[in-house]
């Protein structure tokens, strides 16, 4: 990523783009990972804005996200930093731990199977 230096006219200091470390980024493709294989999911995107980081899951290319998970450190100290969101914007999981929030995902990877 290119980052341009502020510039002296700049009104404020420079703020860098909230993103997700390395950690984190590895427990979310790590369930992510799994679900490709089980072939619910198919394309991810990762959007890193001023206030809050997120990453989009896709269950084909060119459509709508079906899971948003994100992260907005100005929330650490209330009801947590990291939520998933469904398709209609609802929160389905909120938490101070990634992991225990990512749970929510991997919940949908169970099914039950018919042994006749």
């Amino acid at each position: 990523m290119n980052m341009q230096p502020p510039s002296r006219f700049s009104a404020g200091p420079a703020q860098m783009p909230v993103a997700f470390n390395r950690q984190e980024m590895s427990l979310i493709l790590s369930v992510y990972g799994r679900m490709v294989a089980a072939g619910e999911w198919r394309d991810y995107g990762i959007s890193n804005l001023r206030d809050v980081a997120v990453f989009s899951i896709f269950r084909r290319t060119a459509e709508h996200p079906i899971y948003r998970v994100e992260k907005h450190p100005r929330l650490r100290q209330r009801q947590g930093m990291y939520s998933v969101l469904g398709m209609d914007g609802r929160i389905l999981k909120r938490g101070q731990d990634l992991r225990t929030v990512l749970r929510v995902l991997e919940r949908k990877l169970i099914r039950a199977v018919d042994t006749d």
